[in-house]
């Protein structure tokens, strides 16, 4: 690769002179188990990244960032250059000629890589001999493996599934949304299983094509584990005020055809008539690939605090993987987030080339409904108390408390992105476990930056449980 090549807005490298983010919970706190790189502790010449999504391809240009100049081979199982996905439910879905952006052209791809292996599937791994079989029959050699295949939308498994084809939709690929969005005319009747974030942004781009939208969700409350009921209530108001029917405490039961329309009996005993419906109701992490490789999988991939799975050689990171999290307790969390993807991505890059990068940023998330965003940082489950935050002409912020009294997450909802700075704070805070008094985090005179001092800890804590 030639000196000063630019990799998607990411500064150039030099060869020569470079030195080398919805949540899934699982609430114990797993034992160390020892795995000693030993002397294999190396620079590797060929490295393999499985997954050709965000996480993946941003690892891979981070490999060239810091000055890796061996071997890389890319893998995806999508035929189109990796892009972004967040615009997926949102803008892409909105617009006829929407589209999502490019994490890096064709060219750079190519530049990054040394074979871009695109359009097939990773079919099988060998621990012992460190090679990848591909479904076109080639087999890659690594020295260093990287999993970042992602997770997929969990398809309905409800009586009458199986005989409904075109008229069940999933929101992964830019392929599923041109799809879905060519059956979303003025009239159509939606019906969107799911009231996370994935769900209620469909059902606001649904509203947006001018369709007839009803949400279904099984839990009591919208986004019920990610954001508090005064902010998941807000959202819904917001729904209903766009004419969805929202329908809490209403799972799906099952699904029938009747005179060319979907018929949807859900757990309260309703029915539901629809055109089209989306499946939102969360997400299942793809580790066939590892378990069948006799990997430790357990709600995703496992890995410790440095993203190392249980061999040496192999790495995870994404929405694949749980890795214990350090602000809380080491104890394992699956997240599905952009921000969580890019900062594995770049701790992975790191640890693939011999480092010890632990990963320990505080969980983020966001959403944009209608003319709403919504931020969250940290988890909301983890809170024991929430202390409201509340301006005449900003944002309206939730923090959650622990039972010690620490920050563990903040939410914070406003019309478009006035939310931003003062979440940045927050996030801030968080990572800094800070304890500030509960009448200053509530008082919008107080500066949040001053409470950045509050009471903070040292983190003294490890990146994680080592294999």
């Amino acid at each position: 690769m030639s000196e000063g090549k630019h990799f998607n807005g990411l500064p150039a490298f030099n060869p020569v002179a470079a030195s080398v983010g919805d949540i899934t919970y699982d609430r114990s706190v797993p034992p160390s188990l020892e795995n000693d790189l030993g002397a294999d502790v190396v620079t590797p010449n060929r490295i393999v990244v499985v997954g050709a999504g965000d996480c993946g391809t941003r690892a891979v240009l981070r490999l060239r960032e810091i000055g890796f100049t061996g071997d890389v081979a890319l893998v995806g199982d999508e035929l189109e250059a990796p892009y972004e996905r967040p615009a997926l439910s949102k803008e892409v879905l909105t617009s006829d000629q929407g589209a999502p952006t490019p994490i890096a052209t064709e060219d750079q791809l190519q530049a990054a890589t040394t074979s871009w292996h695109r359009g097939v599937r990773a079919n099988a791994i060998d621990l012992k001999q460190r090679t990848l079989a591909l479904s076109d029959g080639t087999t890659l050699v690594y020295d260093r493996l990287l999993l970042a295949t992602g997770a997929r939308p969990r398809r309905p498994a409800v009586p009458g599934v199986s005989e409904l084809g075109k008229e069940i939709h999933l929101v992964r690929s830019f392929r599923d949304v041109v799809e879905l969005r060519q059956r979303l005319s003025t009239g159509t009747r939606v019906l969107v299983i799911g009231g996370g974030f994935i769900g209620l942004e469909v059902a606001a781009s649904a509203v947006a094509r001018h369709c007839k939208v009803t949400i279904a969700e099984f839990a009591y409350r919208l986004m019920s584990r990610v954001v508090p009921a005064s902010v998941a209530q807000t959202v819904h108001d917001r729904h209903v005020a766009h004419g969805v029917d929202v329908r809490c405490g209403a799972g799906l039961e099952r699904l029938s055809m009747r005179g060319g329309s979907l018929l949807a009996r859900l757990t309260d005993d309703s029915v539901v008539e629809a055109d089209v419906l989306v499946a939102g109701a969360g997400a299942i992490p793809n580790t066939e690939l590892a378990s069948a490789a006799g990997l430790r999988v357990r709600n995703g991939i496992e890995v410790d605090g440095h993203l190392r799975t249980s061999d040496p050689h192999v790495f995870a990171a994404g929405d694949c993987c749980s890795v214990p999290l350090p602000l809380y307790g080491n104890r394992r969390f699956r997240l599905e987030s952009w921000r969580g993807a890019l900062g594995q991505a770049h701790a992975a890059a790191a640890n693939l080339l011999g480092s010890d990068e632990a990963y320990d940023e505080v969980p983020w998330f966001w959403t944009d409904q209608y003319d709403l965003q919504v931020q969250v940082a940290g988890l909301h489950a983890e809170a024991s108390q929430e202390v409201a935050r509340n301006t005449t002409d900003g944002p309206a912020i939730r923090f959650g408390l622990d039972e010690t009294g620490r920050v563990v997450s903040a939410c914070g909802i406003a019309n478009g992105i006035a939310v931003a700075r003062d979440l940045q704070t927050a996030r801030r805070m968080i990572g800094a476990r800070v304890y500030p008094r509960p009448a200053d985090l509530a008082d919008p005179s107080v500066n949040l930056r001053s409470l950045l001092d509050a009471s903070a800890v040292s983190a003294g804590q490890s990146g994680g449980e080592s294999f």
